[in-house]
Protein backbone atom coordinates (compact mmCIF):
# COMPACT_ATOMS: atom_id res chain seq x y z
CA UNK A 1 0.00 0.00 0.00
CA UNK A 2 1.40 3.01 -0.86
CA UNK A 3 2.35 5.79 1.66
CA UNK A 4 0.71 9.04 1.63
CA UNK A 5 0.88 11.47 4.80
CA UNK A 6 -1.96 13.92 3.03
CA UNK A 7 -4.52 10.56 2.92
CA UNK A 8 -5.23 8.13 5.70
CA UNK A 9 -4.94 7.52 9.24
CA UNK A 10 -6.87 5.48 11.20
CA UNK A 11 -6.34 2.92 14.19
CA UNK A 12 -5.14 5.29 16.85
CA UNK A 13 -5.29 4.66 20.68
CA UNK A 14 -7.59 2.45 19.80
CA UNK A 15 -10.44 4.33 17.88
CA UNK A 16 -10.98 2.90 14.76
CA UNK A 17 -11.79 4.62 11.64
CA UNK A 18 -11.39 8.01 13.64
CA UNK A 19 -8.85 10.41 11.36
CA UNK A 20 -6.13 12.24 13.24
CA UNK A 21 -3.30 14.77 11.80
CA UNK A 22 0.00 13.30 11.38
CA UNK A 23 1.36 16.77 13.24
CA UNK A 24 -0.88 16.22 16.36
CA UNK A 25 0.21 12.66 17.22
CA UNK A 26 4.09 13.45 16.83
CA UNK A 27 3.45 16.24 18.85
CA UNK A 28 1.57 14.25 21.55
CA UNK A 29 4.20 11.39 21.43
CA UNK A 30 7.66 11.50 20.47
CA UNK A 31 9.55 8.28 21.38
CA UNK A 32 12.56 6.59 20.00
CA UNK A 33 12.64 4.69 16.44
CA UNK A 34 13.19 0.91 16.58
CA UNK A 35 13.86 -1.72 14.54
CA UNK A 36 10.72 -3.01 13.17
CA UNK A 37 10.12 -6.60 13.42
CA UNK A 38 8.94 -8.65 10.51
CA UNK A 39 5.47 -9.26 11.76
CA UNK A 40 2.99 -6.84 9.73
CA UNK A 41 3.56 -4.22 11.76
CA UNK A 42 5.86 -2.59 9.04
CA UNK A 43 2.72 -2.57 6.58
CA UNK A 44 0.41 -1.17 8.98
CA UNK A 45 3.47 1.67 9.52
CA UNK A 46 3.34 1.79 5.64
CA UNK A 47 -0.27 4.60 6.37
CA UNK A 48 -0.20 4.90 9.79
CA UNK A 49 3.30 6.40 10.63
CA UNK A 50 1.73 8.28 13.22
CA UNK A 51 1.06 4.78 15.26
CA UNK A 52 4.50 3.94 14.54
CA UNK A 53 5.64 6.79 16.63
CA UNK A 54 3.56 5.94 19.60
CA UNK A 55 4.39 2.64 19.81
CA UNK A 56 7.46 1.81 18.89
CA UNK A 57 10.07 2.24 21.56
CA UNK A 58 7.31 1.61 23.92
CA UNK A 59 6.48 -1.23 26.21
CA UNK A 60 3.94 -2.30 23.41
CA UNK A 61 6.43 -2.01 20.76
CA UNK A 62 7.15 -6.00 19.91
CA UNK A 63 2.73 -6.42 19.70
CA UNK A 64 1.85 -7.28 16.59
CA UNK A 65 -0.97 -5.05 15.24
CA UNK A 66 -3.41 -8.49 14.98
CA UNK A 67 -3.11 -8.68 18.73
CA UNK A 68 -5.54 -5.82 19.45
CA UNK A 69 -7.03 -5.78 15.72
CA UNK A 70 -8.53 -8.09 13.45
CA UNK A 71 -9.52 -8.36 9.80
CA UNK A 72 -6.07 -6.61 8.94
CA UNK A 73 -5.13 -8.51 5.70
CA UNK A 74 -8.20 -7.01 4.35
CA UNK A 75 -7.73 -3.96 5.43
CA UNK A 76 -4.71 -3.47 3.71
CA UNK A 77 -5.68 -5.32 0.26
CA UNK A 78 -8.50 -2.55 0.01
CA UNK A 79 -8.43 -0.11 3.17
CA UNK A 80 -11.64 1.91 1.52
CA UNK A 81 -13.58 -0.80 1.76
CA UNK A 82 -12.52 -3.28 4.64
CA UNK A 83 -12.20 -1.09 7.95
CA UNK A 84 -10.24 -3.29 10.79
CA UNK A 85 -12.25 -4.36 13.66
CA UNK A 86 -10.39 -3.02 17.05
CA UNK A 87 -10.71 -5.41 20.05
CA UNK A 88 -11.46 -3.78 23.29
CA UNK A 89 -12.63 -6.49 25.54
CA UNK A 90 -10.50 -6.12 29.07
CA UNK A 91 -9.46 -9.92 28.63
CA UNK A 92 -7.71 -9.37 26.15
CA UNK A 93 -5.61 -7.39 28.23
CA UNK A 94 -5.57 -9.87 31.34
CA UNK A 95 -4.02 -11.81 28.90
CA UNK A 96 -0.62 -10.33 29.74
CA UNK A 97 -1.37 -8.42 32.70
CA UNK A 98 -3.75 -11.42 34.60
CA UNK A 99 -2.94 -10.30 38.10
CA UNK A 100 -4.49 -6.76 37.39
CA UNK A 101 -7.12 -8.32 35.61
CA UNK A 102 -7.80 -10.79 38.35
CA UNK A 103 -7.64 -8.27 41.37
CA UNK A 104 -10.10 -5.66 39.13
CA UNK A 105 -12.76 -9.02 38.72
CA UNK A 106 -12.29 -9.76 42.37
CA UNK A 107 -15.23 -9.47 44.67
CA UNK A 108 -14.65 -7.43 47.32
CA UNK A 109 -17.01 -8.78 50.19
CA UNK A 110 -16.12 -5.90 52.37
CA UNK A 111 -18.49 -3.87 50.28
CA UNK A 112 -22.26 -4.13 50.65
CA UNK A 113 -24.26 -5.35 48.37
CA UNK A 114 -27.23 -3.32 47.49
CA UNK A 115 -26.55 -1.17 50.88
CA UNK A 116 -29.58 1.49 50.62
CA UNK A 117 -28.04 5.34 51.47
CA UNK A 118 -31.41 6.14 52.50
CA UNK A 119 -31.84 3.59 55.20
CA UNK A 120 -31.17 4.33 59.05
CA UNK A 121 -27.11 3.38 59.15
CA UNK A 122 -26.98 4.53 55.65
CA UNK A 123 -25.19 8.46 53.78
CA UNK A 124 -28.64 9.50 53.67
CA UNK A 125 -31.30 8.22 56.25
CA UNK A 126 -34.05 11.47 55.31
CA UNK A 127 -33.33 10.76 51.57
CA UNK A 128 -36.66 10.12 50.72
CA UNK A 129 -38.19 13.34 51.98
CA UNK A 130 -35.53 15.51 51.03
CA UNK A 131 -35.09 14.41 47.32
CA UNK A 132 -38.98 14.00 46.58
CA UNK A 133 -40.25 13.57 43.76
CA UNK A 134 -36.25 12.27 42.31
CA UNK A 135 -35.92 9.02 41.17
CA UNK A 136 -33.03 7.99 43.40
CA UNK A 137 -35.76 7.93 45.98
CA UNK A 138 -36.88 4.34 44.50
CA UNK A 139 -33.15 2.86 45.48
CA UNK A 140 -29.54 4.91 45.89
CA UNK A 141 -26.80 2.64 46.85
CA UNK A 142 -23.58 2.67 48.15
CA UNK A 143 -20.98 1.45 45.62
CA UNK A 144 -19.87 -1.77 45.73
CA UNK A 145 -16.76 -1.91 42.92
CA UNK A 146 -15.85 -1.45 39.85
CA UNK A 147 -16.58 -4.93 38.03
CA UNK A 148 -20.28 -4.29 39.08
CA UNK A 149 -20.39 -0.34 38.35
CA UNK A 150 -22.98 -1.75 35.02
CA UNK A 151 -24.33 -4.61 36.49
CA UNK A 152 -25.95 -2.52 39.43
CA UNK A 153 -26.46 0.67 37.45
CA UNK A 154 -28.95 -1.69 35.05
CA UNK A 155 -30.41 -3.80 38.11
CA UNK A 156 -31.20 -0.69 40.33
CA UNK A 157 -35.19 -0.42 40.62
CA UNK A 158 -34.95 3.78 39.27
CA UNK A 159 -33.59 2.23 36.46
CA UNK A 160 -36.44 1.45 33.85
CA UNK A 161 -38.60 0.67 35.95
CA UNK A 162 -36.79 -2.70 37.29
CA UNK A 163 -37.05 -4.48 34.51
CA UNK A 164 -33.10 -5.76 34.45
CA UNK A 165 -32.47 -8.06 36.79
CA UNK A 166 -30.12 -10.93 38.07
CA UNK A 167 -30.50 -14.36 36.43
CA UNK A 168 -30.00 -16.45 39.27
CA UNK A 169 -31.78 -14.10 42.18
CA UNK A 170 -30.57 -12.96 44.95
CA UNK A 171 -27.94 -16.04 44.80
CA UNK A 172 -26.23 -13.98 41.43
CA UNK A 173 -25.56 -10.92 43.44
CA UNK A 174 -21.37 -11.62 43.53
CA UNK A 175 -21.52 -12.80 40.21
CA UNK A 176 -19.24 -10.17 37.95
CA UNK A 177 -18.32 -9.87 34.15
CA UNK A 178 -20.41 -9.86 30.90
CA UNK A 179 -23.33 -7.85 31.58
CA UNK A 180 -25.62 -10.00 30.32
CA UNK A 181 -24.31 -12.87 31.06
CA UNK A 182 -25.28 -12.44 34.89
CA UNK A 183 -28.68 -9.91 33.99
CA UNK A 184 -31.45 -10.84 32.31
CA UNK A 185 -34.34 -8.40 30.75
CA UNK A 186 -37.52 -9.15 31.25
CA UNK A 187 -39.21 -7.39 28.83
CA UNK A 188 -40.88 -3.49 28.53
CA UNK A 189 -44.05 -4.07 29.75
CA UNK A 190 -42.43 -5.40 32.78
CA UNK A 191 -42.55 -2.79 35.45
CA UNK A 192 -41.83 -3.63 39.39
CA UNK A 193 -43.95 -1.54 42.06
CA UNK A 194 -42.28 1.32 43.73
CA UNK A 195 -39.69 2.11 40.69
CA UNK A 196 -38.67 4.50 37.93
CA UNK A 197 -38.24 5.12 34.55
CA UNK A 198 -34.61 6.79 34.73
CA UNK A 199 -31.60 6.14 33.03
CA UNK A 200 -29.61 7.87 29.80
CA UNK A 201 -27.09 6.79 28.03
CA UNK A 202 -24.38 9.54 28.74
CA UNK A 203 -24.37 8.11 32.25
CA UNK A 204 -23.57 4.68 30.65
CA UNK A 205 -20.18 6.03 29.16
CA UNK A 206 -18.60 6.35 32.53
CA UNK A 207 -19.55 2.72 33.53
CA UNK A 208 -18.21 0.99 30.40
CA UNK A 209 -15.21 1.63 27.61
CA UNK A 210 -17.74 -1.08 24.94
CA UNK A 211 -19.16 2.96 22.94
CA UNK A 212 -15.77 4.32 22.46
CA UNK A 213 -15.67 3.88 19.21
CA UNK A 214 -19.69 4.15 18.59
CA UNK A 215 -19.93 7.81 20.33
CA UNK A 216 -19.05 11.03 18.86
CA UNK A 217 -17.37 13.44 21.30
CA UNK A 218 -19.48 14.81 23.94
CA UNK A 219 -22.15 12.56 22.58
CA UNK A 220 -23.36 14.83 19.76
CA UNK A 221 -25.60 12.88 16.85
CA UNK A 222 -22.63 12.15 13.88
CA UNK A 223 -23.59 9.52 10.87
CA UNK A 224 -20.59 7.45 11.68
CA UNK A 225 -21.67 7.42 15.53
CA UNK A 226 -24.20 4.50 16.51
CA UNK A 227 -24.64 6.14 20.06
CA UNK A 228 -25.69 9.87 21.28
CA UNK A 229 -27.34 11.57 24.01
CA UNK A 230 -30.62 11.23 22.49
CA UNK A 231 -30.52 7.42 21.96
CA UNK A 232 -32.87 5.05 23.57
CA UNK A 233 -31.28 3.97 26.78
CA UNK A 234 -32.36 0.53 26.60
CA UNK A 235 -30.78 -0.30 23.29
CA UNK A 236 -27.51 1.47 24.63
CA UNK A 237 -27.64 -1.16 27.62
CA UNK A 238 -28.56 -4.36 25.79
CA UNK A 239 -25.04 -3.13 24.08
CA UNK A 240 -22.97 -3.01 26.97
CA UNK A 241 -21.40 -5.74 27.92
CA UNK A 242 -18.56 -4.51 30.22
CA UNK A 243 -17.59 -2.42 32.59
CA UNK A 244 -14.95 0.23 32.17
CA UNK A 245 -12.49 -1.03 30.51
CA UNK A 246 -8.31 -0.76 30.61
CA UNK A 247 -8.40 1.69 27.60
CA UNK A 248 -9.86 4.17 29.60
CA UNK A 249 -6.67 5.05 31.50
CA UNK A 250 -3.85 3.37 29.49
CA UNK A 251 -3.45 3.92 25.69
CA UNK A 252 -3.31 0.85 24.02
CA UNK A 253 -0.35 1.63 21.23
CA UNK A 254 2.34 3.88 23.40
CA UNK A 255 0.92 2.20 27.32
CA UNK A 256 0.91 6.41 27.86
CA UNK A 257 -1.70 7.06 31.05
CA UNK A 258 -4.57 8.94 29.25
CA UNK A 259 -8.26 9.67 29.33
CA UNK A 260 -11.05 9.53 27.10
CA UNK A 261 -14.01 10.75 29.37
CA UNK A 262 -15.28 13.86 26.81
CA UNK A 263 -17.21 15.58 29.35
CA UNK A 264 -14.03 15.69 31.45
CA UNK A 265 -11.40 16.43 28.31
CA UNK A 266 -14.05 19.13 27.51
CA UNK A 267 -13.57 20.79 31.23
CA UNK A 268 -9.91 20.57 31.10
CA UNK A 269 -9.79 22.30 27.66
CA UNK A 270 -11.88 25.29 28.69
CA UNK A 271 -10.01 25.60 31.96
CA UNK A 272 -6.08 24.34 31.07
CA UNK A 273 -4.30 26.83 33.54
CA UNK A 274 -6.78 26.65 36.55
CA UNK A 275 -8.52 23.61 36.51
CA UNK A 276 -8.32 21.57 39.56
CA UNK A 277 -5.40 19.29 38.15
CA UNK A 278 -2.89 22.00 36.98
CA UNK A 279 0.48 22.73 38.45
CA UNK A 280 1.88 25.90 38.08
CA UNK A 281 -0.56 27.31 35.57
CA UNK A 282 -0.43 23.83 33.37
CA UNK A 283 -1.95 20.86 33.21
CA UNK A 284 -0.42 17.56 32.00
CA UNK A 285 -2.69 16.56 28.96
CA UNK A 286 -2.30 16.76 25.81
CA UNK A 287 -5.55 16.51 24.34
CA UNK A 288 -5.57 14.39 20.85
CA UNK A 289 -8.46 15.29 18.49
CA UNK A 290 -10.04 12.91 15.80
CA UNK A 291 -10.92 14.70 12.54
CA UNK A 292 -13.80 16.32 15.21
CA UNK A 293 -15.15 12.92 15.84
CA UNK A 294 -13.26 12.06 19.24
CA UNK A 295 -10.90 13.10 21.70
CA UNK A 296 -8.49 11.79 23.82
CA UNK A 297 -5.85 13.14 26.42
CA UNK A 298 -2.75 11.84 26.68
CA UNK A 299 -0.31 12.33 29.66
CA UNK A 300 3.51 12.00 30.25
CA UNK A 301 3.42 10.55 33.58
CA UNK A 302 0.65 9.10 35.41
CA UNK A 303 -2.04 11.40 37.05
CA UNK A 304 -4.55 9.17 38.80
CA UNK A 305 -6.53 12.13 40.20
CA UNK A 306 -7.71 13.03 36.49
CA UNK A 307 -7.71 9.05 35.29
CA UNK A 308 -10.31 8.64 38.06
CA UNK A 309 -12.59 11.70 37.40
CA UNK A 310 -13.29 10.72 34.47
CA UNK A 311 -16.19 8.57 36.65
CA UNK A 312 -15.86 10.03 40.17
CA UNK A 313 -16.83 13.49 40.06
CA UNK A 314 -20.17 15.21 39.57
CA UNK A 315 -21.39 15.57 36.63
CA UNK A 316 -24.90 16.01 34.48
CA UNK A 317 -26.16 13.56 32.95
CA UNK A 318 -29.87 14.10 32.91
CA UNK A 319 -32.42 16.50 31.40
CA UNK A 320 -33.67 19.15 34.30
CA UNK A 321 -35.02 22.83 33.52
CA UNK A 322 -33.50 26.15 33.12
CA UNK A 323 -32.91 27.99 36.29
CA UNK A 324 -33.85 31.29 34.70
CA UNK A 325 -37.35 30.22 33.36
CA UNK A 326 -38.28 26.73 34.21
CA UNK A 327 -37.56 25.50 30.23
CA UNK A 328 -36.81 22.38 29.98
CA UNK A 329 -32.98 20.73 29.29
CA UNK A 330 -33.31 17.76 26.59
CA UNK A 331 -31.02 15.45 25.71
CA UNK A 332 -29.83 17.50 22.53
CA UNK A 333 -28.55 19.99 24.88
CA UNK A 334 -25.33 19.35 26.01
CA UNK A 335 -25.43 20.64 29.09
CA UNK A 336 -26.71 17.31 29.77
CA UNK A 337 -22.99 15.66 29.59
CA UNK A 338 -20.87 18.25 31.98
CA UNK A 339 -18.57 18.69 34.22
CA UNK A 340 -18.18 21.24 36.34
CA UNK A 341 -14.98 20.38 38.22
CA UNK A 342 -16.17 22.46 40.73
CA UNK A 343 -16.95 21.71 44.55
CA UNK A 344 -19.65 22.25 46.91
CA UNK A 345 -19.05 26.01 47.95
CA UNK A 346 -18.76 26.65 44.20
CA UNK A 347 -21.41 24.63 42.36
CA UNK A 348 -24.86 26.61 43.20
CA UNK A 349 -23.51 29.70 41.73
CA UNK A 350 -22.11 27.38 38.92
CA UNK A 351 -25.04 25.81 37.92
CA UNK A 352 -27.10 29.42 38.15
CA UNK A 353 -24.93 30.27 35.71
CA UNK A 354 -24.87 27.41 33.42
CA UNK A 355 -28.59 27.53 33.95
CA UNK A 356 -29.80 24.46 34.73
CA UNK A 357 -31.15 22.48 37.97
CA UNK A 358 -32.36 18.61 37.93
CA UNK A 359 -35.80 18.86 40.13
CA UNK A 360 -38.26 20.65 41.95
CA UNK A 361 -38.37 19.50 45.34
CA UNK A 362 -42.54 18.44 45.98
CA UNK A 363 -43.27 20.05 49.15
CA UNK A 364 -41.28 23.40 48.66
CA UNK A 365 -40.89 24.07 45.23
CA UNK A 366 -37.34 24.50 45.23
CA UNK A 367 -35.05 24.33 42.42
CA UNK A 368 -32.59 21.74 43.44
CA UNK A 369 -29.62 19.70 42.33
CA UNK A 370 -29.17 15.97 42.80
CA UNK A 371 -25.15 15.13 42.66
CA UNK A 372 -23.19 11.83 41.44
CA UNK A 373 -19.72 11.21 42.98
CA UNK A 374 -17.53 14.32 43.59
CA UNK A 375 -14.40 12.84 44.88
CA UNK A 376 -11.96 13.92 42.59
CA UNK A 377 -12.92 17.85 42.76
CA UNK A 378 -13.40 17.29 46.82
CA UNK A 379 -10.04 16.14 47.33
CA UNK A 380 -8.56 18.99 45.42
CA UNK A 381 -6.90 21.18 47.86
CA UNK A 382 -6.87 19.03 50.60
CA UNK A 383 -3.65 18.17 52.99
CA UNK A 384 -3.33 14.88 50.36
CA UNK A 385 -3.38 16.75 47.22
CA UNK A 386 -1.08 19.17 48.52
CA UNK A 387 1.57 16.49 49.68
CA UNK A 388 1.66 14.90 46.10
CA UNK A 389 -1.10 12.09 47.22
CA UNK A 390 -3.11 10.37 44.16
CA UNK A 391 -5.87 8.16 43.99
CA UNK A 392 -3.60 5.18 43.34
CA UNK A 393 -1.36 5.10 46.00
CA UNK A 394 -4.22 4.55 48.69
CA UNK A 395 -7.15 2.77 46.67
CA UNK A 396 -4.32 0.79 44.14
CA UNK A 397 -1.26 0.07 46.09
CA UNK A 398 1.06 -2.14 45.41
CA UNK A 399 0.71 -6.33 46.07
CA UNK A 400 3.04 -9.31 45.26
CA UNK A 401 1.36 -11.71 42.97
CA UNK A 402 2.02 -15.33 44.17
CA UNK A 403 4.98 -15.37 41.16
CA UNK A 404 6.85 -12.58 43.56
CA UNK A 405 5.61 -10.24 40.56
CA UNK A 406 4.67 -6.82 42.35
CA UNK A 407 2.05 -4.96 40.76
CA UNK A 408 -0.87 -2.37 41.48
CA UNK A 409 -4.31 -3.44 42.91
CA UNK A 410 -7.04 -3.12 40.04
CA UNK A 411 -9.67 -4.37 42.62
CA UNK A 412 -9.75 -0.51 44.02
CA UNK A 413 -9.44 -0.90 47.26
CA UNK A 414 -10.97 0.82 50.78
CA UNK A 415 -8.48 1.86 52.31
CA UNK A 416 -9.82 1.96 56.01
CA UNK A 417 -9.80 -1.86 55.83
CA UNK A 418 -6.44 -2.06 54.04
CA UNK A 419 -4.41 0.64 56.49
CA UNK A 420 -0.63 -1.36 56.53
CA UNK A 421 -1.02 -1.41 52.15
CA UNK A 422 -2.68 2.44 51.90
CA UNK A 423 -1.31 4.49 54.79
CA UNK A 424 1.63 3.00 56.51
CA UNK A 425 3.93 3.67 53.71
CA UNK A 426 3.56 7.56 54.05
CA UNK A 427 3.08 6.85 57.51
CA UNK A 428 5.63 4.88 59.00
CA UNK A 429 5.83 6.13 62.88
CA UNK A 430 2.07 5.06 63.13
CA UNK A 431 0.13 2.01 63.68
CA UNK A 432 -2.95 0.73 62.22
CA UNK A 433 -4.67 1.14 64.87
CA UNK A 434 -3.88 4.76 65.46
CA UNK A 435 -4.16 5.62 61.75
CA UNK A 436 -7.79 4.11 62.16
CA UNK A 437 -8.85 5.87 65.11
CA UNK A 438 -8.38 9.25 63.03
CA UNK A 439 -10.03 8.03 59.52
CA UNK A 440 -12.99 6.95 61.98
CA UNK A 441 -12.80 10.53 64.09
CA UNK A 442 -12.97 12.07 60.63
CA UNK A 443 -15.71 10.32 59.38
CA UNK A 444 -17.86 10.02 62.96
CA UNK A 445 -17.42 13.97 62.88
CA UNK A 446 -18.40 14.45 59.37
CA UNK A 447 -21.04 11.48 59.48
CA UNK A 448 -22.12 13.60 62.45
CA UNK A 449 -22.82 17.29 60.18
CA UNK A 450 -24.58 15.22 58.08
CA UNK A 451 -27.04 14.14 60.28
CA UNK A 452 -27.92 17.42 61.76
CA UNK A 453 -27.94 19.10 58.19
CA UNK A 454 -30.53 16.16 56.74
CA UNK A 455 -32.18 17.37 60.03
CA UNK A 456 -32.37 21.11 59.64
CA UNK A 457 -33.69 20.85 55.95
CA UNK A 458 -36.03 18.73 57.08
CA UNK A 459 -37.12 21.51 59.50
CA UNK A 460 -37.27 24.04 56.67
CA UNK A 461 -39.47 22.17 54.57
CA UNK A 462 -41.54 21.15 57.00
CA UNK A 463 -41.94 24.93 58.38
CA UNK A 464 -42.54 25.88 54.45
CA UNK A 465 -45.85 23.51 53.96
CA UNK A 466 -47.07 25.09 57.69
CA UNK A 467 -46.44 28.35 56.45
CA UNK A 468 -47.97 28.01 53.27
CA UNK A 469 -51.06 26.59 55.04
CA UNK A 470 -51.19 30.02 57.25
CA UNK A 471 -51.28 32.21 54.36
CA UNK A 472 -47.75 33.62 54.86
CA UNK A 473 -47.11 35.73 51.27
CA UNK A 474 -45.26 34.57 48.60
CA UNK A 475 -42.53 36.92 49.13
CA UNK A 476 -41.52 35.28 52.27
CA UNK A 477 -41.98 31.75 50.61
CA UNK A 478 -39.70 32.69 47.89
CA UNK A 479 -36.92 33.64 50.49
CA UNK A 480 -37.44 30.11 52.19
CA UNK A 481 -37.50 28.30 49.11
CA UNK A 482 -33.61 30.14 47.93
CA UNK A 483 -32.66 29.12 51.74
CA UNK A 484 -34.23 25.32 50.44
CA UNK A 485 -31.63 25.94 47.53
CA UNK A 486 -28.21 26.65 49.46
CA UNK A 487 -28.63 24.07 52.26
CA UNK A 488 -29.42 21.38 49.80
CA UNK A 489 -26.47 21.70 47.22
CA UNK A 490 -23.99 22.33 50.49
CA UNK A 491 -25.83 19.24 52.31
CA UNK A 492 -26.53 16.96 49.07
CA UNK A 493 -22.60 16.68 47.85
CA UNK A 494 -21.63 14.83 50.47
CA UNK A 495 -24.37 12.28 50.71
CA UNK A 496 -22.96 11.71 46.86
CA UNK A 497 -19.18 11.61 47.41
CA UNK A 498 -18.07 8.27 48.82
CA UNK A 499 -15.38 9.29 51.63
CA UNK A 500 -17.52 10.41 54.74
CA UNK A 501 -15.68 13.78 55.01
CA UNK A 502 -12.42 11.95 54.66
CA UNK A 503 -11.30 12.79 51.19
CA UNK A 504 -11.17 16.77 52.55
CA UNK A 505 -12.73 17.42 55.89
CA UNK A 506 -12.10 21.16 55.88
CA UNK A 507 -13.96 21.56 53.10
CA UNK A 508 -17.21 19.12 54.47
CA UNK A 509 -17.20 20.98 57.89
CA UNK A 510 -17.18 24.04 55.98
CA UNK A 511 -19.88 22.75 53.74
CA UNK A 512 -22.19 21.06 55.73
CA UNK A 513 -22.15 23.50 58.40
CA UNK A 514 -23.25 26.36 55.79
CA UNK A 515 -25.91 24.02 54.95
CA UNK A 516 -26.87 24.30 58.73
CA UNK A 517 -26.57 27.81 58.72
CA UNK A 518 -29.17 28.30 55.73
CA UNK A 519 -31.73 26.17 56.97
CA UNK A 520 -31.64 27.34 60.34
CA UNK A 521 -31.98 31.05 58.55
CA UNK A 522 -34.90 29.63 56.42
CA UNK A 523 -36.95 27.99 59.30
CA UNK A 524 -36.69 31.07 61.54
CA UNK A 525 -37.53 33.44 58.40
CA UNK A 526 -41.26 31.43 58.36
CA UNK A 527 -41.16 31.10 62.04
CA UNK A 528 -41.11 34.87 62.26
CA UNK A 529 -43.57 35.15 59.21
CA UNK A 530 -46.20 32.85 61.03
CA UNK A 531 -46.13 34.42 64.37
CA UNK A 532 -46.89 37.90 62.48
CA UNK A 533 -50.24 36.12 60.71
CA UNK A 534 -50.92 33.92 63.78
CA UNK A 535 -50.97 37.60 65.88
CA UNK A 536 -52.82 39.25 63.11
CA UNK A 537 -55.82 36.31 63.68
CA UNK A 538 -55.52 36.79 66.78
CA UNK A 539 -56.54 40.80 66.76
CA UNK A 540 -59.53 39.55 64.49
Amino acid sequence: MQKSKLAIVAVVTGLTGVLLSLPAITTAVNKPATKVANDGRAKCYDCHDEIKAMKEGSKHAKLSCKSCHDKLDAHVEDPERNKPVTLIDQALCGKCHKEQYDSFYKTSYEASARREKGMPTGRSPMQDKLLEPYGFTFEHNEPRGHAFMVIDQFAVDRFQGGRFQFKEGWKGIDKSGKTWDVLKDNGKDFKLKESAMAGNPTCIQCKTSDHILKWKFMGDKDPKAKWDRTSNVVDVAKDTNNPVGCIHCHDPHGTQPRVVRDGLIQAVEKDPTANIFSKNGKTDLKVVDFRGFRKIGLMSKTDSRMMCAQCHVEYNCGGGSQWSDGAKVVYADQRTNHFPLKNATQLLAHYKELDFFDFKHTVTGARLIKFQHPEAETYSGSVHDKAGVQCHQCHMPKQKAKNGKTFSTHGVIRPKNHIKESCLGCHPKSTVEQKLYEIEAIQGYSKGKMRKAEYWLGELIDAYATAKRLGVVESVLTQAREKHEEAHVLWEYWTAENSDGFHNPDLARESLTGSIAASKAGVKLLRDAMAVVNKAEEKK
